[in-house]
């Protein structure tokens, strides 16, 4: 799917489930949100729209995306730096490239947070998700204490920095912006401040890509992200889209997410 017509990126939301839904839930889920958007004629072309179950959802969910010709798309919350190995509950790369995974969830704050996962194994995740061809959803973003130290930027900035010498020149990234302060706590950020630290990811990009790329790349906010405020922060510059958390497992509360161009006029 392109990122982009003409010059302007197509924006995109994306549901992180976590761990929540078993296999029979994701089916009636996808196959409910995806008649709920035919219902309203979402164009898919217009937004995009993914979704990231559990590992164990993966096959139900592409058998019936495939079977019914869905336009939602899926990827994995997370992926093993490693293609294969004696490495126990760890999923490769190629396991999901072989699932048709469109996209993979990198850096997310609660890996960071329970799992240790440090900005250099970030960076070796992406490396791993494009060997498969597999789209790395970077995530960033500063903690409460980060933010009160730092500011808004200087974190998230980093992090990105660290991540992106994985990344394969030319292959397409998407960047996802969570202060974690605001995720799950009902506290999302202001559309000023997420413009704020997306418009510095951004001129990280361009000195990292060059100018072109960085323009093509979407980001993502994500934090506390509902159907009341998402249009807010689709109209900032550079927030390209959303990566919704428990607001994705709603189903009409997403759909009204998806359709967030049907709110912008009443802001």
């Amino acid at each position: 799917m392109a990122v982009t017509t003409g010059d302007t990126r197509i924006p995109f939301i994306a549901g992180n489930w976590k761990m929540n839904l078993d296999h029979l839930q994701s089916i009636a889920f996808v196959q409910k949100l995806a008649w709920t958007l035919r219902d309203a004629n979402h164009d898919f072309g217009d937004v995009e729209v993914a979704v990231f179950p559990p590992f164990t959802d993966l096959r139900s969910v592409q058998t019936l995306v495939t079977a019914d010709d869905l336009q939602i798309r899926f990827g994995g919350q997370d992926l093993s730096a490693h293609d294969s190995g004696a490495y126990t509950g760890e999923i490769s790369g190629a396991f999901l490239a072989a699932l048709d995974a469109a996209y993979v969830i990198i850096g997310h704050s609660e890996r960071r947070q329970y799992h240790g996962e440090t900005d250099e194994l970030i960076s070796e995740k992406v490396a791993a998700a494009h060997r498969h061809g597999i789209v790395p959803v970077i995530c960033v973003g500063e903690t409460a204490e980060d933010l009160e130290e730092h500011g808004p930027s200087a974190v998230p900035v980093a992090q990105l920095r660290t991540a992106l010498e994985g990344a394969v020149r030319g292959q397409e990234i998407v960047v996802a912006y969570e202060p974690v302060w605001a995720i799950g706590s009902g506290q999302a950020a202001t559309s000023a401040q997420a413009q704020q630290v997306c418009a510095a990811l951004r001129e990280l990009l361009v000195e990292v890509l060059g100018d072109e790329a960085a323009a093509a790349t979407r980001i993502l906010y994500g934090g506390s992200v509902k159907a009341a405020n998402i249009a807010g922060f689709l109209k900032e510059p550079d927030v390209d889209g959303a990566l919704v958390g428990g607001a994705s497992l709603q189903l009409e509360e997403f759909a009204s997410i998806v359709r967030f161009k049907s709110h912008v006029g009443t802001l």
